[in-house]
């Protein structure tokens, strides 16, 4: 369990602050993730959150039934807080209520007929505490996520801080122990914190709160979400802070460079200044662009799309000014439940995407779900998602595990289909290596469509193009023979880059040889928009490469003119598109493609960046 021990007592705020003739105190730098841009200069609140101590305590045979009774009683109370935190989801921001509403869904799942809740009455009854049962079974759970072998680490680590979550809840409720409230933070504070729940950071009011930094924390995490939602400037993962830091101390936040300074001498409140000023201006002239055309100097038009990883992201999309959806990740209707979403629940859930975009075309990509996943709604439902294998990222994955198991792939297709009698929808297949798996899916694509011709349900006017991601070496290399089969390319660069230098961007030992900049994946690149003009197939990068405006350049200079990022990257994206030109970025490219190491082509694409946006 987290630490609980008392901290010191708040120290005075430095003379300068005060007004006093106390002793001036030395500046301190911290540094941290930034996520939030934006300065905030303000006193801190220094937040110690009072989590109960466990220890392992076994119990007697008699109290079985007792410990039970505890236990569905937390439940019950986890239930109506979390019921009472929905219905306070009207007085947030919309980016925050839509970030929080499927989180507190799952959480409601957790709390429901799971795998969880399943554990921890077997601890139970094998003469366990309830808080012994819950903290041990949740451990376990997390452990046993955390250590798959899975391509997405971030994915896994929030699933694991998911359940972790929900467990916290169950214990603080078991023990009795109350939950931390923001209400006495007084106006320009900036908040001080070890660890910042997602739903407690639902109670922030940005009118009220100049900045957050934490301890701990990472990029991705829900946290990180609903405070980019919230617009606070923010920091996390500042190791030292909450040792240090005492509530009243002034503090200086950059969460655009990541860093908090203690007690601020002049001259850093004058650069802070200054650094808030130039700040404002920028986010004016960023906001400005949401109406203004991708098009480059010389008029080339240029495509902005959005990735989409969960619906609570819609309203940030509708607000980026993209020309539609380009990739629509659907796993999320898959996880943290033990039931298959059928093929209404999914209807529903891209028929609502497909109608918040207003006529602007979703590309669904089908689930993209590998064996070495651990698939409670899968296995339950009798499908194969297993195979032998020392290398899952090299076994039963993508369009491989859903031609394996052609029921789930035509219930998906079916609800694509239907989905898109609202609105244009592209359908997109991971994990493509040869014709025959893009022709096996045309083949059963047909199939649903007469079948639900037979049911009368309504169908778009004209069958949806068929695409396929680019994200094996095999796939790029073969791009000239796929395109003959395939409507359009989604080049995803991660998976590319990892299979084109055998590294994992997750394994510290072989991290540094993931450069998407290595003239080997260029070249696969090049290969790929080559192929796909030649045979006029629409192509598009929709992988971390799309999102870099320093990348920009180089990848419209390959012949890229659709980009599909994340809704946050898309103004900065379109101000260096609009800020470059066909040509000049052709001639980067034709340097880059002549270059031999990964060194010299990211001194060029600087040097780009420096002269030109």
């Amino acid at each position: 369990m987290r630490k609980t021990e008392q901290k010191a007592a708040p120290r005075p705020r430095a003379a300068r602050d005060l007004g006093t003739d106390t002793e001036v105190l030395p500046e301190r730098l911290f540094t941290g993730l930034p996520i939030v841009s934006g300065i905030a200069v303000g006193p801190a609140y220094l937040f110690e959150d009072q989590s109960p101590v466990l220890t392992s305590v076994a119990i007697e045979a008699d109290a079985v039934d007792g410990e039970l009774d505890r236990f569905d009683g937390a439940i019950k109370k986890s239930r109506r807080q979390l019921t009472k935190l929905r219905s306070q989801l009207a007085m947030l921001p919309a980016e925050g209520a839509a970030e929080l509403e499927p989180l507190l869904d799952a959480y409601m799942q957790m709390i429901g007929p799971s795998r969880l809740l399943r554990g921890v009455r077997k601890r139970i009854e094998s003469l366990s505490a309830a808080e012994t049962a819950v903290h041990d079974e949740v451990e376990d759970l997390a452990a046993t996520i955390l250590a798959m072998p899975d391509r997405d680490r971030a994915g896994l680590k929030r699933r694991a801080e998911e359940i972790r979550e929900i467990g916290r809840r169950l214990i603080r409720n078991l023990t009795e122990t109350p939950f931390q409230s923001f209400a006495k933070l007084a106006q320009g504070t900036i908040l001080v914190i070890d660890t910042l729940r997602p739903a407690d950071a639902a109670l922030l009011s940005p009118a009220r709160l100049a900045g957050v930094v934490t301890e701990e924390g990472g990029t991705d995490g829900h946290t990180a979400v609903m405070l980019r939602a919230l617009g606070i400037p923010s920091i996390l993962g500042a190791e030292g802070v909450t040792d240090v830091i005492r509530s009243g101390a002034l503090l200086v936040l950059d969460g655009g460079a990541g860093t908090v300074t203690l007690n601020p001498g002049p001259a850093t409140m004058a650069a802070a200044k200054r650094s808030s000023a130039n700040f404002a201006r920028e986010r004016q002239k960023l906001a400005q662009l949401r109406r203004l055309a991708a098009e480059t100097t010389d008029g080339q038009a240029v495509e902005l799309l959005a990735n989409l990883e969960v619906p609570l992201e819609l309203p940030l999309i509708a607000q980026a000014g993209v020309e539609g959806i380009g990739l629509f990740r659907s796993e999320f209707m898959f996880m943290n439940r033990a039931e298959l979403p059928d093929e209404d629940e999914q209807t529903e859930v891209y028929g609502q995407a497909v109608e918040a975009m207003e006529g602007d075309p979703v590309t669904i990509r089908v689930l993209d779900w590998g064996g070495e996943k651990e698939i409670e709604a899968l296995q339950n439902s009798g499908f194969t998602t297993e195979i032998s294998g020392i290398n899952p990222a090299l076994g039963l994955r993508g369009i491989r595990m859903l031609l394996r198991n052609p029921e789930l792939l035509e219930t998906q297709l079916a609800a694509i289909l239907r989905a898109g009698a609202r609105g244009p929808v592209n359908i997109l297949l991971p994990m493509v290596t040869s014709i025959d798996e893009v022709r096996a899916t045309r083949d059963i694509l047909h199939k649903v469509v007469r079948r639900l011709k037979r049911r009368g349900e309504e169908l778009p006017a004209r069958m949806p193009p068929l695409g396929i991601m680019i994200e094996t070496p095999a796939a790029a290399l073969s791009a000239d023979a796929l395109a003959l089969e395939a409507d359009f390319f989604a080049i995803g660069t991660n998976d590319l880059t990892m299979y084109a230098m055998a590294a994992d961007r997750g394994d510290i030992e072989v991290a540094k040889l993931y450069d998407p900049l290595h003239p080997g994946l260029l070249r696969l690149v090049q290969f790929t928009v080559e192929a796909s003009l030649r045979l006029r197939k629409p192509v598009s990068v929709c992988g971390e490469m799309a999102a870099n405006p320093k990348l920009t350049p180089l990848l419209l200079g390959l012949g890229l003119r659709a980009l599909s990022m994340n809704a946050s990257a898309v103004p900065k994206v379109k101000l260096v598109v609009r800020s470059v030109s066909i040509a000049d970025c052709a001639r980067l490219a034709r340097r880059v493609m002549e270059q031999t190491e990964p060194a010299e082509i990211r001194a060029l694409v600087e040097e780009f960046a420096e002269k030109s946006l």
